[in-house]
């Protein structure tokens, strides 16, 4: 053989690894690909047309005074917060997804927030910023002729600016390490909120804002949002009082600044809390080895704070019904210092809304809600505590029952008071029991298959597949841009023209609590999205999920309770309103909707995490990758509304308290007893005599849902509402995923909700869905 003939038949040899490598790499793809095409076929109502045919997310805070109550944490004044690619099979998107970080080379083409700002340059950052918002608010006052030109362009680019500093400066309060950065954030966002106020009720500013309102009004040839947000500016002017006296815009602006003062130190005290209970392992008896694990000694006693990882599953596990109650009154009373400030707030707020012309706080605030006035929000809750009521009175019937059963088999006394009565403490103890013992629901057992990890990545493709987005994890530490080292940050991209995929933006988790964090969980915006006008481009979306679950241990990963699954997959809907809104106006953009409505969209997400289909989809056993088994999911699935006209009564409880503490007219409303009183009355559940400041820590009533609360039920409506007509029968229906992407989360706030909603419904919402869903005849 020549010895060019052999050369080349040698070179040919050395490839054949190669080939086989590649091959092979291909087949795991499409092998992979394949079975996540065939478990999506499993749900009920797949449709295979549609899947080849399309397939290839307040707590949010801070928003301007002048955007309205969104989130805001006084809510006055405050600034504190299509088509689709046809005849491409799952293969064929996921195939392009998968290839798309390097064939593509998807590279946002913005950069996130940079996050190694010193407490000095915080406030250096807050100063200037500051100076130049009186730059701008004289330049609007000094018009001559106010017009849409030279007023409404400027301001609305400003106030889309303004709005990413806001919420940037004041995150490092809920999240830093550090007590200095945290305390800078704060008394920047003290002097924010004062600058808000003094710049809401500037009426020279008004008059011009004013005028061009007047000219414009009736000018229907504007761009429909345009035309919103000159009549949303103008309402929000007036509403501060700038058609009042001067005198009285004057006391205006005194309470206001007293109501921020209040809200800010209500809620850095429930934020910088540190109380804890030391309890002997005797007394923690029935709480998991693996929780035990997880508390800190003192004295051979464990260190049991009130964080959620931590006295959830201790009122949740202990069998000592004295140890409840420790735990529950201790968490009711913590903060203590924070029952006068709410008091105070009380006070106050109705003082202002009386400023301004108001008979009460609820009725300024109900304004701008869907439900419009006390009185509609007070004949939906007495309306639903009535058909409720049947319902939680035979539950708690089976409860006692369970109780007195327990005590009989543990030998205690069972002519005792203790037994004979069922107290809010036992509640969380024996609805586990009863889970655990009749419906098979093992919660320690169930949430092996859910490691955190593991099953946020399951999330997120529910999401890409739900909505056509991709989710891409920045890994390489030189690339991040975070403020602690647990906080995991991605890009998120549009992937309906898969040759040119479209950023949408970027969303950070951070998952575990640590000292000095926001203790609960809820979703923050960052930067708000909107139209540049000087670049003529988008300003993409930044927000944070802001979780507490439990950290990993040594031997175990970070694992999930089913119900921590469905707080997660709330929380990233709310995100995902947010990445996926698209307005012209930062005021719009996203979660920046009706009060009342803004818990819809992540509330229907809800139901993702209670049907077979997804629930295995979703888990992952933590040692064998295994996917709950049916006769799990099949309990769990069983179980959703088990007690559940008693859980809507505890719901029901706060919206009634809410409201009773915000619609009085003469500001003699009993905080005590509403707390106490009312909630025995509401949730049927004993108290013993025990008079607690919950409200104290009740962060809702001092962060944005004063006079609003009832708005996490009448939500539930119309969340429950889209969920049957678009997904009930195809959970994972792309087709509709995507209209519902674009007709509610991609609009935010540009449009009223009503209309929104009757576009998707292709009529009015109503509430047979929902009363359906809890088991309730109409």
């Amino acid at each position: 053989m020549p010895s060019s003939q052999r050369s080349s038949l040698i070179y040919r040899l050395s490839l054949v690894p190669g080939i086989f490598i590649f091959l092979w790499i291909c087949w795991a793809l499409y092998s992979s690909d394949l079975q996540y095409q065939n478990s999506i076929k499993g749900t009920a109502g797949f449709n295979n047309d549609i899947m080849s045919a399309k397939l290839g997310k307040t707590v949010h805070y801070y928003k301007s005074i002048l955007a309205g109550p969104k989130y805001s944490s006084w809510s006055l004044f405050s600034v504190s917060n299509t088509r689709c690619s046809e005849n491409l099979g799952l293969f064929s998107s996921y195939s392009v997804r998968f290839f798309g970080s390097n064939s593509q080379n998807l590279v946002p083409p913005q950069q996130p927030p940079s996050w190694n700002d010193t407490p000095e340059q915080i406030l250096e950052k807050t100063k200037r910023f500051l100076e130049k918002v009186k730059e701008q608010d004289d330049s609007i006052a000094a018009l001559s002729e106010p017009t849409l030109e030279n007023l409404i362009i400027p301001y609305s680019q400003w106030e889309n600016e303004r709005f990413r500093m806001i919420n940037y400066l004041t995150l490092y309060q809920h999240v830093s390490t550090n007590p200095e950065i945290r305390n800078a954030s704060t008394e920047a966002e003290k002097l924010l909120d004062k600058q808000a106020i003094e710049s809401g009720l500037r009426e020279d500013i008004f008059k011009n804002v004013k005028k061009v309102y007047e000219d414009n009004k009736d000018n229907d040839s504007l761009a429909p949002e345009l035309k919103r947000f000159i009549s949303k500016l103008y309402n929000a002017y007036r509403r501060n009082g700038l058609d009042l006296p001067k005198e009285t815009r004057e006391k205006v602006e005194k309470v206001s600044k007293k109501l921020s003062e209040l809200s800010i130190q209500f809620n850095q005290n429930l934020g910088e809390q540190t109380e804890f209970l030391l309890l002997t392992k005797e007394e923690l008896e029935g709480v998991p080895e693996d929780v035990l694990s997880q508390f800190d000694k003192q004295d051979d006693k464990y260190k049991v704070t009130f964080k959620y990882p931590d006295i959830v599953p201790t009122l949740k596990y202990s069998k000592n019904a004295a140890t409840r109650k420790k735990a529950f009154i201790g968490d009711q009373n913590k903060v203590p210092e924070n029952a006068e400030i709410l008091k105070e707030a009380i006070k106050i707020r109705l003082e202002l809304a009386q400023l301004l012309g108001y008979k009460s706080y609820a009725e300024y605030i109900l304004e701008l809600s869907m439900a419009k006035t006390a009185d509609r929000v007070m004949e939906f809750e007495n309306d639903l505590w009535d058909k409720l009521k049947p319902k939680a009175a035979e539950e708690l019937s089976k409860m006692k029952q369970l109780k007195l059963q327990d005590y009989k088999e543990r030998g205690l006394n069972i002519e005792s008071e203790e037994a004979k009565n069922y107290y809010i403490w036992d509640h969380g103890y024996y609805n586990n029991k009863l889970l655990q013992e009749q419906y098979k629901v093992d919660e320690q057992k169930i949430s092996e298959y859910f490691p955190l990890q593991s099953t946020v990545e399951k999330m997120l493709k529910f999401y890409e597949t739900l909505f056509n987005l991709k989710f891409e994890e920045v890994t390489d530490p030189k690339q991040k841009s975070v403020w602690h080292e647990d906080v995991k940050q991605r890009s998120v991209w549009k992937m309906d023209d898969l040759k040119n995929p479209e950023f949408l933006g970027w969303i950070y988790f951070d998952l575990h609590p640590r000292d000095g964090k926001y203790g609960h969980a809820a979703e923050f915006e960052i930067w708000p999205g909107y139209f540049d006008e000087t670049t003529g481009k988008k300003s993409r979306p930044v927000c944070a999920l802001i979780c507490n679950f439990s950290k990993p241990s040594k031997t175990k990963p970070s694992l999930l309770k089913h119900n921590e699954v469905t707080t997660f997959f709330h929380e990233l809907g709310h995100g995902i309103h947010e990445i996926v809104g698209d307005t012209h106006y930062a005021r719009f953009h996203g979660t920046a909707t009706a009060r009342d409505f803004v818990e819809a969209p992540s509330q229907m997400l809800e139901f993702w995490t209670w049907t077979s289909a997804e629930l295995k989809k979703l888990s992952s056993h933590y040692i064998t990758g295994d996917p709950l088994p049916e006769s799990l999911i099949a309990s769990l699935v069983k179980s959703k509304h088990v007690n559940g006209g008693l859980g809507n009564l505890r719901q029901l409880h706060f919206g009634l308290f809410d409201m009773t503490i915000h619609n009085t007219h003469d500001g003699k409303a009993d905080v005590d007893k509403a707390w106490n009183s009312l909630r025995e009355e509401v949730t049927l559940l004993k108290s013993g005599d025990e008079n607690v400041r919950g409200y104290g820590s009740f962060g809702h009533m001092m962060g944005g849902y004063a006079a609003g609360y009832y708005g996490y039920l009448y939500s539930e409506v119309f969340a429950t509402d889209m969920y049957y007509t678009l997904f009930k029968e195809d959970p994972m229906n792309t087709t509709n995923g995507i209209r519902y992407r674009d007709t509610i989360l991609k609009r935010g706030g540009s449009r009223d909700d009503l209309d929104n909603l009757k576009e998707l419904l292709g009529r009015e919402p109503n509430s047979d869905a929902f009363l359906q869903e809890i088991g309730i005849n109409k």
